[in-house]
This record gives C-alpha cells, structure tokens and sequence, in this order.
C-alpha cells in the first residue's frame, strides 16, 4: 500500500491555528482599541489571512493528485473553505471598524472578540482531535461547547443591536455598528458550520 506523506488532518488542523490567531489578533487590536493604528492591525490580520489561504492552496493541490484520501474529497474541499471562512470573517471585523472609521468601541464589541475567541480555540480541539474521530471522547464535547458559545453570540447580538437602536441618535454610528455586529455574529456562525461539519463526516463514517 502507497504511503502518502501528506496528513490533510494536519493540514485542516493547521488551517484551525490561522483562526485561532486571527482571534487572538481581533482582541488584542480591541482590546488597546485605537483608530490610527487600524490600518496597521489591519496589515498585520492579513498576513494571518494570506498563509491561511497558502495552507489551503497547499491542500487542493495535493488533493488533486491523489486518488485515495482518508475521507471523502469533497468534505475534505467543505471543511477547509469552511475554516478559511472563519479567518476571513474575522478579517472583516477589523476592515468594517477601518471603513466605517469607527473612532470608539462599542463595549459589546470586546465580549465578542471573548467569544470568537473561545470558539476558535475550541474548533482547534476539534480538528486536533480529528484524525482519531472514531475514538476520541472530546471531539463530541468541543463541537457541544461551540454550539453553546455561538447561542451566546446570537444572544449578544440580539443586546448589542437592541442597546444600539435604543440608546444612539447618530445614523451613521447605528449602520456602521449593525454592519459590525452581523459581522462578528457571522464569526461566531462559521465557527458552527464548521463545527456542524465534522459532525456530519463522523456521522457519515460511524
């Protein structure tokens, strides 16, 4: 039997520690929150971006070329856009307080970094936990915790957008802040799809 020497357990897993410093990125740049140095913040979420799409390239084109894979090539193709669509919506976080030049942060906005977070590093559990699908006992319990952790996003939105509506008379703090907050609600639903995902290959291959 042909050995192949490239693990896409790896690599999924490696595409979930993009995320989770993305994550760890979107809370440092709130949490020392400073409008001249978006841009730069900005720059550096890229970086983080871009070799998380290097990593994903890398994958496609091992995947093309092979014939054999531990699981189906199509849900291998799922769960890595799904990831990679974790760390671009992070990035839109960052890019909508840049466009919207977002002078102060909501205080909302700082718990929801919390949250992606928390979400992003228990998705890295999953995915390090992955390849021994059919015998871990904590991939279940990380995808119950990133199900937990996104009804606590939505609740967060619901509070975030309710406080804005009520307590804001600006128009144009009120859109740039609703555009935002679906952002961040949006993280927190891709951590979940991707979450839902690998339930879905475990169920498929139990």
């Amino acid at each position: 039997m042909a050995k192949h020497s490239y693990n896409y357990f790896t690599a999924l897993e490696e595409m979930s520690e993009y995320s989770v410093k993305a994550a760890e990125k979107l809370t440092e740049a709130l949490g020392s929150y400073s409008p001249v140095k978006i841009s730069s913040e900005i720059k550096e979420m890229h970086k983080i971006e871009h070799a998380a799409d290097l990593k994903k390239h890398e994958m496609m084109k091992h995947l093309a070329r092979e014939f054999i894979t531990p699981i189906e090539r199509e849900d291998i193709i799922a769960l890595a856009q799904m990831i990679d669509d974790v760390t671009d919506s992070i990035e839109d976080i960052l890019q909508n307080l840049y466009v919207f030049n977002v002078l102060k942060l909501r205080p909302e906005a700082c718990r929801f970094a919390d949250i992606i977070l928390q979400c992003c590093k228990n998705l890295k559990l999953v995915m390090e936990e992955f390849k021994d699908f059919k015998k871990s006992k904590n991939i279940i319990h990380g995808i119950i915790e990133i199900n937990t952790l996104e009804e606590v996003g939505d609740d967060l939105y619901l509070e975030s957008v309710r406080s804005l509506y009520v307590g804001c008379t600006d128009s144009i703090e009120v859109m740039a802040w609703t555009k935002t907050f679906g952002t961040f609600e949006k993280t927190c639903d891709a951590v979940e799809h991707v979450a839902n995902g690998v339930e879905s290959v475990i169920m498929k291959n139990s």
